[in-house]
């Protein structure tokens, strides 16, 4: 979230540089609104409000599409005769009159797609009315790559435009990395998900399929009930449907988790839930409850030799739901946990703790990561707090092909 607000304050910053370009020219020749405010303060709204519309499409990456929808807000950002945004191979869009001059774009620019520095150069136009005389290209930069430029047109050279223009191409790199920032962010989920299912897999399906094999013979019904368990775990813990699930659908299927367990360990296992049942259609990222469990179960129950116990409990807390999984195991040393946090731990410590933590506070913010209780044979007691309202989060319907 950090890097993310600080980005979108670097994108202001060329706006309000490019903004006195634009001023410039405004102020000059007033044609604008004039029921509020100064001249001044009219052009610098306007710069602002034509930013807005040119930054969703940029948001999406650079493409032929993306580049149509976002050219011409681009265009009248810089107040250019015509001006066209380019590839590294060929152009994407173009806004204005002199389209011709479309042709000999990818020429003029290899310079700077090679170096990425700015370059201006005469159009070498022959047509005597035709406005595009002298051409000015910045580099749009994405991470050190140079991915295509900002070409704009004018019927003379001079420095203003040039320093206007690569503003506006700098805020456009910007709103380029701040959808390379979003597009990391999604793989990174996906990825993690799909460490948690990895992680979820070898062990437990073996145990489980074990499980339910003792009960074919002696208690066929059993077998087919707890079958029938497994594939609905199975199917929502592998399902491709969305990013969050609702506390409804996630503790449905912790209890079929549960229910798989218990059938492997007998009395050994004692089970309480405790759920109110207005928080059940809150929002929370998908597989997050789940492995919080599992590791509940591991340092509690397998590192046991006698009868242990797991409470799951979930209650209203006003503008949050608030999750709560305690076991009563072997525990954890502290600075142990720390390290598995941080993401330092062995691969058999702690399964998914730092995987959820993270997860949590990529979606809600740094107030909402896990707080863990724990100390050597004193058990460990794992808060969630989860806003029972945040933007962008929203449940899927489950995947209907397994």
């Amino acid at each position: 979230m950090t890097g993310t607000a600080a980005a979108v304050l670097l994108a202001l910053c060329p706006l309000l540089l490019a903004g006195g370009f634009l001023v410039g020219r405004r102020t000059a020749h007033p044609g604008g609104r004039s029921d509020v405010g100064s001249p001044v303060e009219r052009a610098t709204f306007e710069t602002l409000h034509t930013a807005s519309l040119a930054a969703p499409p940029l948001r999406a990456g650079l493409t032929e599409d993306t580049a149509r929808k976002a050219v011409r807000g681009l265009r009248t950002l810089l107040g250019t005769d015509a001006l066209c945004v380019t590839g590294r191979s060929s152009v994407l869009a173009w806004d204005g009159g002199g389209e011709e001059h479309a042709g000999h774009v990818m020429e003029k620019l290899a310079g700077l797609l090679a170096t990425g520095r700015s370059t201006a150069f005469d159009c070498g136009c022959g047509d005597p009315d035709c406005p595009l005389r002298w051409g000015v290209a910045a580099a749009v930069v994405v991470d050190q790559r140079v991915l295509g430029a900002l070409v704009t047109y004018a019927t003379r050279d001079f420095a203003v435009l040039a320093r206007a223009t690569d503003e506006v191409a700098r805020w456009v790199s910007v709103q380029l990395e701040l959808a390379e920032l979003d597009r990391s962010r999604t793989r990174l989920i996906e990825a993690e998900i799909r460490a948690l299912r990895a992680q979820i897999s070898p062990h437990f399906i073996f145990n489980s399929l074990a499980a339910i094999a003792s009960f074919v013979r002696t208690d066929p019904e059993r077998a087919r009930e707890l079958l029938l368990e497994f594939a609905d775990f199975t199917r929502y813990s592998f399902r491709r449907h969305g990013d969050f699930t609702t506390l409804a659908d996630e503790l449905h299927s912790i209890d079929q988790y549960l229910a798989l367990v218990r059938a492997r360990f007998g009395d050994r296992l004692s089970v309480t839930l405790q759920i109110a049942p207005e928080v059940l259609p809150v929002s929370l990222p998908f597989l997050c409850l789940q492995p919080l469990v599992e590791n509940a179960v591991k340092h509690g129950l397998e590192g046991a030799v006698a009868r242990s116990s797991i409470t799951i409990s979930a209650k209203d807390a006003g503008a949050e739901a608030e999750v709560v999984i305690e076991d009563d195991g072997v525990g954890m040393e502290p600075e142990l946990l720390r390290r598995i946090l941080r993401g330092e731990g062995e691969a058999t410590s702690g399964v998914g703790l730092s995987n959820v933590d993270e997860r949590l506070r990529q979606v809600f913010g740094d107030d909402y990561g896990l707080v863990i209780d724990t100390g050597v044979g004193a058990g460990m007691r794992i808060t969630i707090r989860i806003p029972k309202y945040r933007a962008g989060v929203h449940s899927s319907p489950a995947d209907s092909e397994g």
